[in-house]
């Protein structure tokens, strides 16, 4: 059961990479068509055709044994004759080009701003909302003794002590509300009373921005014997749980967080070339999908953010001035140079910048 689950899992993922790779496409082959560019073959996947049909028009349509990548294939791509067929991508001006080559990397951004769209109008991200702003634990000769919050319940916490609560261009709450509890440790080891300490946070409460000043308790918890301490920690004392956007509020943050994704991408970049992250970081179609796989046996809403974090990555990848790549490729629009591929195929690439 558990390698046929497995099985399915991959098979998931390759139907996701698929799906990406399909957008990338289509974004080359739509602006090709408005644009009256000659297309010979549009493919998913390379090696052997499992499915081809040529159309009335002449233009190919291609499903492939590996699904690792796929191509647009425009005609006279890569031929170097002096004077092309008018029909030929050679001899259209470099602006359509450009054009057609970017069209890829914005459809896998429009990708990721959707995705994120409805992540957040389902399962919310980073920002986060108290639940519960009251919590019970066991003290001495098992009496139970309650800590409440200055926070309230449905508040929306926006910064922790100055720094914004967001994934791409702040820090996490859980990392937040962890430095804040080194914090209160050693506020207290240096002699200070723990309710001489407290946190400035923004909060959006009742539909407004405001700034208060949070306690951290100092929480001793018993066993059931009642007399030995089973832990001493430094809690804010509320639950809380991601904050679900409506649509209003998420049609404007989706474009925020798809930035955000490709900022991501583009930090862990510059710790790879500075050589401070490792190597084994980036991978190619194969790592994607077992990201994808991994990830989705943990839970299928995981879907929600792999999908735009991963358009994100080959948005940013496609970008970079790589001759295999869409901007390699447009630069040799831009300058009039050809490529000596009449097929290629672009394939997937991922950074892992869990």
């Amino acid at each position: 059961m558990n390698v046929l689950m497995g099985f399915l899992y991959v098979l998931l993922a390759i139907v996701v990479l698929l799906f990406m790779v399909l957008v990338h496409e289509l974004g080359h082959y739509i602006a090709g068509k408005i644009l009256k560019f000659k297309i010979e073959e549009f493919s998913i996947g390379f090696g052997k055709a499992l499915f081809s049909h040529t159309s009335k028009k002449g233009e190919k349509f291609s499903i492939r044994i590996f699904p690792l990548g796929g191509y647009c294939a425009f005609k006279g791509e890569g031929d170097d004759e002096e004077h092309p067929d008018k029909e030929a991508y050679n001899a259209q001006k470099p602006w359509k080009r450009i054009i057609v080559f970017l069209a890829g990397v914005t459809m896998n951004f429009l990708t990721a701003v959707v995705f994120s769209l409805i992540l957040l109008c389902t399962v919310g991200y980073d920002i986060k909302v108290v639940t519960n702003n009251q919590i019970t634990v066991n003290g001495p000769n098992n009496e139970q003794i309650s800590y409440t919050s200055t926070l309230q319940n449905g508040d929306v916490v926006l910064s922790v002590d100055g720094t914004k609560v967001d994934f791409a261009f702040g820090e996490q709450f859980a990392d937040l509300v962890a430095k804040q509890q080194q914090k209160a440790k050693q506020w207290v080891e240096n002699g200070g009373n723990i309710d001489d300490f407290s946190i400035k946070m923004v909060v959006r409460r009742n539909g407004k921005d405001e700034e208060i000043s949070a306690k951290m308790f100092e929480v001793v918890e018993y066993k059931e014997d009642g007399q030995t301490i089973a832990s001493q920690k430094y809690l804010l004392g509320i639950n809380y749980s991601n904050y679900v956007f409506s649509f209003a509020e998420a049609l404007g943050r989706c474009w925020v967080m798809a930035f955000g994704l490709a900022w991501i991408v583009l930090k862990s970049l510059w710790l790879l070339i500075t050589f401070q992250l490792d190597f084994s970081a980036i991978g190619g179609p194969i790592s994607t999908i077992t990201t994808i796989a991994s990830y989705s046996q943990m839970s299928l809403l995981n879907l929600l953010i792999l999908i735009p974090a991963i358009s994100a990555n080959l948005a940013v990848f496609n970008l970079l001035p790589i001759p295999a790549m869409d901007k390699g490729k447009a630069n040799q629009a831009q300058f009039g140079k050809q490529n000596s591929l009449h097929r290629p195929v672009r394939a997937v690439c991922f950074c892992d910048n869990s």
